[in-house]
């Protein structure tokens, strides 16, 4: 297990704690207000724990609640991220994955990719790209739009609390 660098999640008052952890689920600070009134101890000091009751939060959330969190999230190598409209969490991801470096090509197959993926499963693509690169995740990509929609729903679900995890880890 390993300790926070930056915090001390259990000696945060409600309004601190959400303030810290808000944007650790893509513009959704209501796992971080959850999580806090579930109560919190000196075991959520540590990334691993606090980490696995966040997932809880999400995990329990009704489906609409997942659905909008999924819908938070930027298309990688989309619009907003050319425009610099993404968080600094999600332009860091995206950069360290090299999307920022993508050829006109690369850029113009994550576009026809990004909106195939939208008409079919009307959510984006979810990766959480700490450790790939654009290439790896160009293949995740043409990989998974043959998925059927619950497949996809859980799999962005469950990448979504690995983006998670490593946000945690970065703190």
């Amino acid at each position: 297990m390993s300790r926070f660098k930056t915090c001390t999640p259990s000696t945060l008052g409600r309004d601190q704690f959400v303030a810290t952890f808000a944007d650790i689920y893509e513009h959704s600070p209501w796992v971080a207000e959850q999580t806090f009134d579930q109560g919190l101890t000196e075991a959520d000091n540590e990334v691993e724990q606090l980490h696995g009751r966040m997932c809880q939060v999400l995990l329990a959330a009704d489906r609409q609640a997942q659905l909008d969190l999924i819908n938070a999230h930027p298309d990688l190598a989309g619009k907003a991220a050319q425009r610099g409209e993404l968080t600094e969490a999600s332009t860091n991801e995206q950069a360290g994955a090299g999307i920022n470096q993508c050829t006109a090509e690369e850029f113009a197959r994550f576009t026809e990719l990004n909106n195939a993926y939208k008409e079919k499963f009307a959510f984006p693509f979810i990766m959480a790209v700490k450790g790939s690169n654009r290439h790896q995740i160009l293949a995740a990509f043409e990989e998974r739009i043959h998925n059927d929609y619950d497949t996809e729903f859980d799999r962005a679900v469950k990448e979504i609390n690995k983006i998670a995890l490593f946000r945690l880890s970065d703190m």
